[in-house]
């Protein structure tokens, strides 16, 4: 049975995205909640959860020894499948800009700033339900197709490379709602939180082969 490592740094919606994967996976993988460098490193796949700031995440993820270095032993030497969720997208860019520059893990290059709406009838943050624009990419995003996922954020992940946005986002103007590369994607919505498409989006996740 594959074991997919969930990483616990204080993210508040650990939980629910813990369940949800529980209920994706159906018994089929093993679900471990864990900031313990080993296990994160020697797992079959990882998930990087996370709401709220930029510089709190980043600064929670980087105060646990040792873990950042075993997520990308795991994802970037080994080639593990790793799914981002929310700020943990986020955090897979170059620097945030939020409360001033943090570095971020650079895996994919690519700032997060905050959402500049072009209609002022728009207001941001971005909260509730929205359809993706050209979901492409993984199975587990192109497969998305019209069917609405939950968002609630105010920064989004802007890639160097458009090549790396998976799907777009429309709200006061587009910006990126998934991204994909190599076997690293992310998704700023909250599959968790999506009801059956976001479950769906989770089922297809722990059966992807990059």
């Amino acid at each position: 049975m594959q074991t997919v490592a969930l990483i616990d740094y204080g993210s508040g919606n650990l939980r629910s995205a813990e369940k949800a994967l529980r209920k994706a996976a159906d018994g089929a993988s093993q679900i471990v909640v864990t900031c313990d460098p080993d296990i994160v490193a020697a797992a079959d796949r990882i998930v990087l959860p996370g709401v709220g700031a930029f510089l709190a995440c980043m600064t929670a993820l980087s105060e646990r020894p040792g873990l950042i270095e075993a997520m990308t032993e795991a994802v970037r030497a080994k080639g593990r499948p790793f799914l981002g969720i929310c700020v943990g997208m986020q955090l897979l860019a170059t620097r945030g800009l939020e409360f001033g520059e943090t570095r971020g893990l650079d895996w994919i290059g690519g700032d997060v700033r905050k959402i500049e709406s072009l209609d002022p009838a728009i207001k941001i943050p971005h909260m509730g339900w929205n359809t993706l624009v050209g979901a492409s990419g993984p199975d587990m995003i192109a497969k998305i197709g019209d069917q609405p996922m939950y968002f609630t954020h105010s920064f989004a992940f802007y890639p160097d490379d458009e090549n790396d946005v998976a799907a777009w986002v429309d709200h006061g103007g587009q910006f990126p709602a998934a991204v994909a590369n190599g076997n690293v994607a992310g998704v700023q919505f909250h599959p968790e939180k999506s009801q059956s498409a976001g479950l769906a989006l989770l089922a297809r996740f722990l059966e992807w082969r990059p």
